[in-house]
């Protein structure tokens, strides 16, 4: 991976953020990253915002993607994957496509649960889950919240096109989800991106026992 595409998967990951931050934690000088952001603000894959700072002195600059970035990032088989939905809605209905969306999801949790076989606590569990989301293209990850709840984050969406043809997709994640975690945390979605959201967001609580 090249320069240009760290700082475009690091602003993926973050959302936003300042050429000094990007530069810390990609090992590299503030003024290389600065090149490659103005650079790509030409290109209008990139925006700047400035933001207030506390005190005197110039708003700092912080930055993120436009539209234009998502070219850079993968969506798996878009157009076979919208003309499979359109047939599929064709020949069998609405209710023979949410019934193969179904089975779909049942062959992930057949294989998530197999993945997290033998992981005995919560963050262990969704460890493992976000790993196997991170090979399937969602850029996942997992952060503690301020009140002890976790969070499962996807940065990128790799069936987003997919997704907004069909919104069964989405809504059986969710129910995904809180099957596999059922016995260890309350799943509620908390970020979204067909409803406008940078990413979708996952708030795990975990259940007192």
């Amino acid at each position: 991976m090249n320069t240009r595409e760290t700082i475009l998967t690091e602003l993926k990951r973050r959302g936003n953020a300042r050429a000094d931050e990007l530069a810390k934690a990609l090992s590299l000088t503030a003024m290389a990253v600065r090149q490659h952001l103005y650079q790509m603000q030409e290109e209008g894959v990139v925006t700047c915002c400035a933001e207030a700072t506390p005190g005197r002195g110039r708003p700092a600059k912080h930055w993120e993607l436009t539209q234009k970035a998502d070219v850079y990032f993968p969506d798996t088989h878009r157009d076979l994957s919208l003309d499979i939905i359109d047939s599929i809605r064709a020949t069998l209905g609405e209710d023979g496509l949410n019934a193969l969306i179904e089975h779909r999801t049942g062959k992930q949790k057949a294989r998530y649960d197999t993945a997290m076989n033998g992981a005995h606590t919560l963050r262990a569990r969704l460890d493992i889950l976000a790993a196997e989301r991170v090979r399937e293209g969602y850029m996942a990850e997992v952060t503690e919240a301020e009140d002890g709840s976790l969070l499962l984050l996807e940065n990128h969406c790799p069936i987003c096109e997919a997704a907004k043809a069909c919104s069964g997709l989405c809504r059986q994640e969710l129910s995904l989800f809180r099957d596999l975690l059922a016995d260890e945390g309350m799943v509620e979605r908390t970020e979204h991106a067909l409803s406008g959201g940078r990413r979708c967001a996952y708030r795990i609580s975990p259940l007192d026992k």
